[in-house]
């Protein structure tokens, strides 16, 4: 069981210092779009070098060609965890694949796939991107051609782990985002739990935000959620 990955949603460089001065230990973060496009690639280059392991949250989504020349350099990085969008398509999703293999120099990244976005409800799938299935069965089918392209997991909600271990395996991922301390903000997304309910449910990998990043001691709350997910230290 992996630590849990901490969202560094932050926008500049200093207040990523800033927060990672605090730990005393290597963290598994994720660096989303924020924070890598306002300051570029230098920013892994840099968690690297101080030992931390990094899920580069990019979500690419584009034609296959595009896809593939992307990741090929995204590869050189040297990041555990990368991802694109599931529906970007099969097509897609293997030409990421195979470009993370040709500019891999080392040990190869773990390719994921978006699913629906855990601030995405039902009620907005079905009307704003007219699939006129559950959220659920959407999840699922994503899921679905997602492995059949060959890649290692999804990014998912907790409420769709269970279903996803299931169908799918223990092995393939469930990366899951939303997790909360019992009593937690919500903050913009729909689809929570807590770290104990992840464990219990199927996540593979739980992400976690502002639950630390914006907490008054955020090195107690990690603590408390390392605790809950049930890593051992």
């Amino acid at each position: 069981m992996t630590k849990p990955i901490v969202a560094l949603d932050f926008a500049t460089q200093q207040d990523v210092e800033a927060f990672l001065g605090r730990f005393n230990e290597q963290l598994y973060v994720k660096v989303g779009m924020e924070y890598y496009l306002q300051n570029g690639p230098d920013v892994i280059r840099s968690l690297k070098e101080d030992g931390h392991s990094i899920f580069l949250d990019l979500k690419l989504h584009d034609i296959p060609t595009t896809v593939h020349k992307a990741m090929k350099g995204l590869a050189t990085l040297g990041v555990d965890m990368v991802n694109v969008h599931a529906a970007g398509g099969i097509a897609m999703m293997k030409a990421a694949k195979e470009g993370l293999a040709e500019g891999s120099q080392g040990d190869m990244t773990k390719l994921i796939a978006v699913t629906q976005l855990t601030s995405t409800t039902e009620g907005q799938m079905q009307q704003e991107q007219l699939i006129q299935t559950s959220l659920e069965e959407s999840v699922v089918h994503y899921a679905r051609i997602t492995q059949q392209a060959g890649l290692d997991g999804v990014v998912c909600s907790v409420h769709e782990a269970n279903i996803l271990r299931d169908t799918l395996g223990e092995s393939f991922y469930k990366v899951t985002p939303g997790i909360r301390l019992a009593g937690g903000d919500l903050h913009d997304q729909k689809r929570i739990a807590t770290p104990t309910d992840a464990r219990k449910i199927g996540s593979t990998h739980i992400v976690v935000g502002r639950a630390i990043t914006a907490a008054a001691d955020p090195v107690a709350v990690y603590h408390q959620i390392l605790k809950e997910w049930g890593h051992e230290e």
